[in-house]
């Protein structure tokens, strides 16, 4: 029996500390093991918008709860083989890091992992509005391999709760792993009904 696949899900400081929470969420609903490792900062944003209780929930639904501050874990290591990793939501500090390999966290040392070990990083930005520097390493981590997928609604979802509208932004994140056995596709736009416009 083969070793279940790993992925590594972070959560930097930004704000929409519930998409990460709910990546981690459905993803343990399959046979992955999961590898979790949360900033400070995250911390607080996750208490703030989410719920007091929220991380430990969610640290106790997953395989293995990383210290931020231990960059010598297992996630830091190519050696420990992932199916790849996602930070959700992934600050500007957190993506400026990884574009310059300024690996002074786990965090980020097992994002620069996934990139060294040509793995799937999916980095889901969270920010605006965006200045030249914030563009610049965007490009720069795309030139290197990542992922950036800024949490973006998608209304032609019609999405009728705010619920709905991370379930589809989480699901999504999942997609971009390339894992496509997981069975947690986001449902696919189809132009057999497309929706209807209100009249002005």
């Amino acid at each position: 029996m083969s070793a279940p696949r790993r992925i590594v899900v972070g959560i930097s400081g930004a704000s929409g500390a519930a998409v990460g929470l709910r990546i981690v969420e459905l993803l343990a609903t399959t046979d992955c093991e999961i590898h979790l490792v949360v900033s400070a900062a995250a911390e607080r944003t996750i208490a703030y918008e989410v719920g007091a209780h929220a991380l430990a929930h969610t640290i106790e639904i997953v395989d293995r709860y990383h210290d931020f501050n231990d960059v010598g874990a297992s996630i830091a290591s190519g050696s420990f083989r992932t199916a790849g990793m996602i930070v959700a939501p992934c600050s500007i500090r957190t993506l400026s890091a990884i574009a310059t390999g300024n690996l002074d966290n786990l965090l980020v040392r097992a994002a620069d992992v996934q990139l060294k070990e040509r793995r799937r990083l999916v980095l889901m930005l969270r920010e605006t509005p965006l200045h030249l520097g914030h563009l610049r390493s965007m490009a720069q981590v795309t030139e290197i391999g990542g992922i950036v997928a800024p949490i973006s609604p998608a209304f032609y979802q019609r999405p009728r709760s705010i619920s709905e509208m991370i379930d589809h932004i989480a699901l999504r994140a999942i997609g971009l792993l390339g894992l496509d056995d997981l069975d947690l596709a986001a449902p696919e736009w189809s132009d057999d009904t497309p929706p209807t416009c209100p009249k002005s």
